[in-house]
């Protein structure tokens, strides 16, 4: 009985990272969101993402990304920033921003990009 109780534990946390919702978002009270749009607000609260989040946004919608990387400049002299959220080994996120707002979303996670 104590080996399938601890197969079942390791096996639901395998799959708590092959799972692309399985993130741990940043902790926020409505009043933090209230000022956003809706639409913000309800992609907040799914844990999902859009372009044109900020980054504050998409930290509360995905929380802390595993790796922060400057970018050299645009051609417009705009700032930019690469956040890699990793799941394993294999399900990777490349969120590119620009002035602190969120243009590109490169994935092979399941679910993350939609058509």
């Amino acid at each position: 009985m104590r080996k399938n109780a601890a197969a079942l534990c390791v096996l639901t946390s395998a799959l708590c990272f092959l799972v692309p919702g399985c993130v741990n978002a940043v902790r926020y009270s409505p009043d933090e969101v209230k000022g956003f749009p809706a639409a913000i607000q309800e992609n907040i609260k799914r844990s999902e993402i859009a372009p044109g989040m900020t980054q504050q946004q998409v930290r509360y919608a995905w929380g802390s990304p595993s790796e922060i990387n400057v970018l050299k400049p645009s051609e417009g002299n705009k700032y930019r920033e690469e956040w890699i959220y990793t799941r394993t080994l294999i399900l990777k996120t490349q969120l590119i921003f620009v002035d602190g707002k969120l243009m590109h979303i490169i994935s092979n996670e399941p679910g993350v990009i939609k058509k």
